[in-house]
């Protein structure tokens, strides 16, 4: 247990300096989804049912987009501690060319195919009739939302978190407001109610995009990066990004192609499962903002230290982000406890959907506990150590081979209570805690980085 704490005040001041504005900014984002599910359960549950559903899709373009900035963020953390900059530079040239490309497909899919999108997750034609209307507002979304969330992890990774931040507190009161305006039609807007809510997202998505990749593109000192720098050679720094940052990406667009096959089960579980779960979702973001924090912090913080050449150093400081793991994990399961009453009621809900909601509440008021260890330590320590091929291989392994049947068995076919039904859901949380500790004692985790001279 004396592992799990480190007598380093700088260290713990530097992690919190990284992690508050980040779990700051997840707060705020959460706030917005949560505005979110207010405004459009107000209108009815079918409504929040379909915007819920729709966002499935979009959010595996935002788990891919995660996948392509957090690859190139391992890279950017460790090229940043060595002071290697034209190597810094190349890195967000590839990523910002992965993520166009990514963005083209997306928006193409959803232009051409919204219905057969919305038929993946339901079969309840009012809800497909929304989900196809909230999508068509949001095509231009995967543009924005790409080239801001990438260029933002890029931003943290130098120490640039709080201009992130403040983006992101403007955007939550003028997504707030252009919802209030468009979902119910006020100061002689139309009454859109689902659609409006893609139209207040596509707005706040305007506001983070020009500032964020403004500032990046035309102020920013640090990594000096300019729109001209976007079309030079990146030599063959190629191979390096993809050995390092590829494993990321395929992780975390397989895992988005799971976690929609965890959509496409609650979805056969009735509208009142899928508002339930939409619910669910919301408090769990609220509760575990600081893990997301701590999680990003991990994988900068190891990352600069591994790029100042001190590997034990690094693995001293594993543990101790293990110890903030279980932490903050216990923190958000007390959270949850706490606000999952105020959150149920705040919401127009039957009162079967009610008592659905309590039920996930309580599974995921367990599953946090280990869900905030393991994500620490996976998607911070490791990842930012350059362990990502083992943990693109972790990462599926439990999701496919036990959440994902576990919970289809258990859901589809045996038909328990939503408490084991949510609970084997996310089984997968629970077995990669306990794998990751494992991998940390290792040590195997820490590889070497090559630097664009050395390729």
């Amino acid at each position: 247990m004396s592992k799990l704490f480190i007598n380093d005040k700088k260290f713990y001041f530097k992690v919190a300096g990284i992690a508050i504005p980040i779990a700051l900014q997840g707060l705020i984002t959460s706030g917005v989804n949560m505005m979110d599910t207010i405004m459009i359960g107000a209108v009815g549950e079918t409504q929040l049912s379909a915007v819920s559903l729709a966002n499935q899709f979009i959010t595996i373009f935002h788990i891919f987009c995660m996948g392509i900035g957090m690859g190139a963020s391992v890279l950017v953390a460790r090229y940043y501690g060595m002071q290697e900059k034209q190597s810094l530079k190349n890195t967000v040239t590839i990523m910002l060319r992965l993520t166009l490309a990514l963005s083209v497909l997306f928006c193409v899919a959803t232009i051409l195919l919204p219905r057969q999108i919305m038929q993946i997750y339901t079969v309840e034609e009012d809800i497909i009739a929304h989900g196809i209307s909230y999508l068509n507002y949001s095509v231009v979304t995967y543009f924005l939302l790409g080239l801001s969330l990438t260029c933002t992890i890029v931003l943290r990774n130098v120490g640039m978190t709080m201009i992130p931040l403040f983006t992101s507190i403007g955007a939550f009161f003028i997504n707030v407001g252009a919802n209030y305006i468009f979902i119910f039609g006020k100061f002689g807007a139309p009454r859109m109610e689902a659609a409006g809510a893609a139209v207040g997202t596509l707005i706040a998505r305007i506001f983070e995009f020009a500032i964020i990749c403004g500032y990046l593109f035309f102020v920013d000192k640090r990594i000096y990066f300019r729109i001209k720098d976007f079309f030079a050679p990146v030599g063959n720094l190629w191979r390096e990004y993809i050995r390092i940052s590829i494993p990321v990406l395929i992780s975390d667009g397989i895992l988005a192609l799971g976690n929609n096959s965890v959509a496409m089960v609650i979805g056969r579980l009735g509208k009142n499962f899928v508002a339930s779960n939409s619910i669910t979702a919301v408090t769990q973001q609220l509760s575990s903002v600081m893990i997301q924090g701590f999680s990003q912090a991990g994988a900068i913080v190891t990352g600069h230290t591994l790029g100042e050449g001190d590997r034990d150093k690094a693995h001293r400081q594993g543990y101790a982000f293990l110890g903030l793991g279980i932490f903050f994990g216990l923190v958000a399961a007390g959270i949850v406890m706490v606000i999952s009453e105020p959150m149920i009621r705040a919401y127009n809900l039957s009162p079967e959907t009610q008592t659905i909601a309590r039920q996930l509440m309580l599974s995921i008021s367990i599953i946090i506990v280990f869900q905030a260890t393991n994500s620490i330590m996976t998607k911070g320590v490791l990842r930012g150590g350059g362990d990502t091929k083992i943990l693109m291989v972790a990462d599926n392994l439990f999701l496919w081979v036990a959440s994902i049947p576990l919970g289809v068995l258990v859901g589809l076919v045996l038909h328990l209570p939503a408490f084991w039904i949510y609970f084997f859901l996310k089984i997968d949380q629970v077995l990669k805690a306990f794998w990751c500790v494992i991998r940390l004692q290792s040590g195997k985790w820490i590889k070497k980085i090559k630097s664009a001279e050395e390729l």
